[in-house]
């Protein structure tokens, strides 16, 4: 008796990785596509709202296009960076902060097709008492050329939000 059940014990777990493949292909694919969608974003962009802002941010490719950098520049001056890249199935983010700590942000699937949301995983360098940081960012790809961008930074347990309206230069 115990043979019979260890044998249906291993059939099932056989069974059932079977199927966990298939479905770690589809999520592998949903994390390749949403980064696919990402590269669109590539060149440079500024706020719709405030064409004279010397905010400027540059999406580019690098390490062979498996990277993508989002930099945030004020007048050619560096402020932050952001790399998105695939783990997996999973689609990170990692944001190097002004404040001098580094958020970790995984991207969730229960969003529109034209909508990616990036919630907090963990972070390096993060002093959570007393540092602001990074625990939401989200991004609306509706059309080619303009994208609105959202953040929610959390400082001593309150989140403050903000969003941007960003179009191609």
């Amino acid at each position: 008796m115990k043979t019979i059940w260890m044998s249906a014990l291993v059939l099932g777990s056989i069974v059932l990785s079977g199927a966990g493949p298939a479905n770690q292909s589809t999520v592998q694919d949903t994390a390749a596509s949403r980064f696919e969608a990402m590269t669109g974003l590539v060149g440079v962009w500024r706020r719709a709202d405030k064409p004279d802002s010397p905010l400027r941010i540059r999406f580019s490719l690098t390490a062979g296009g498996t990277v993508l950098v989002e930099e945030w520049l004020r007048r050619d001056q560096p402020h932050s960076l952001t790399l998105y890249h695939r783990d997996g199935s999973d689609l990170l983010a990692t944001h190097y902060c002004p404040q001098g700590n580094q958020p970790r942000l995984v991207a969730s699937t229960a969003h529109a097709a034209d909508a990616l949301v990036f919630k907090f995983r963990d972070a390096t360098d993060l002093d959570a008492q007393h540092e602001s940081h990074l625990v939401e960012l989200g991004f609306e790809l509706s059309a080619p050329d303009q994208m609105k961008r959202s953040e929610i930074y959390r400082q001593n347990g309150a989140d403050e939000a903000s969003e941007l309206h960003l179009v191609r230069e």
